[in-house]
């Protein structure tokens, strides 16, 4: 197969490649310049495939690059955002390898940051749910949790939640049951749940004395 034509596409960093006058591929800039390919050169299939894998391998990179600049994100996480963009299965676990290497992705690290940031608005079980379908090990978030999120702490959040439903609410038997299960949609345990809103109905009786 002969390269017939290398034509630029728009304004970014890639190629159109032509072979036998018909096109093949889009390859990365750095690939080209890499293999220094030119019209008038000759490509065997083999070939051809090894430049298709090297310029997915970038471009796959690249992609993830930008898309880590919103935020962290979980091995899963990108590499369901690089296959949902059409980049091939081999280019996409190149790359996930290699920002793995370089330190930008880090599950430990990822999920540290998520409990510190909603521990305070969730419970331990939405927040594992979360974690879960993020695709972080179980294991590694049950370590997280017991190593970051203690009883008290849950049981301080769960209280916060319980006093902003309850306020301006009369604490009957319809509004515990809603707050109860407004409580296990945020993800907090049944026993979590009962000390909190026993420790309300006792602050509430105490007040009803006075």
């Amino acid at each position: 197969m002969i390269v017939t034509e290398i034509k630029k596409i728009g304004r970014g960093d890639r190629y159109s490649l032509y072979l036998n006058g018909s096109y093949v591929c889009a390859l990365e800039a750095e690939t080209l310049a890499k293999r220094k390919l030119k019209t008038g050169d000759e490509l065997s299939g083999e070939e051809l495939e090894q430049l298709r894998l090297e310029s997915g391998d970038l471009a796959s990179f690249d992609r993830a690059l930008t898309y880590l600049e919103k935020g962290m994100k979980t091995e899963k996480g990108i590499r369901d955002y690089l296959l949902s963009k059409g980049y091939l299965e081999e280019s996409v676990d190149n790359a996930v390898e290699k920002l793995k290497e370089y330190g930008y992705i880090n599950d430990e690290a990822y999920a540290e940051s998520y409990i510190k940031t909603y521990s305070s608005s969730k419970g331990a079980k939405r927040i594992k749910y979360d974690l879960i379908s993020k695709g972080v090990d179980k294991n590694l978030i049950d370590e997280k949790l017991d190593q970051l999120l203690l009883e008290e702490d849950e049981l301080e959040t769960c209280e916060k939640i319980c006093k902003k439903y309850l306020k301006g609410k009369v604490f009957d038997q319809k509004t515990k049951q809603k707050l109860f299960a407004h409580l296990t949609g945020k993800g907090f345990g049944v026993d979590i749940i009962l000390k909190v809103t026993r420790q309300i109905d006792l602050e509430m009786e105490d007040e009803s004395r006075d």
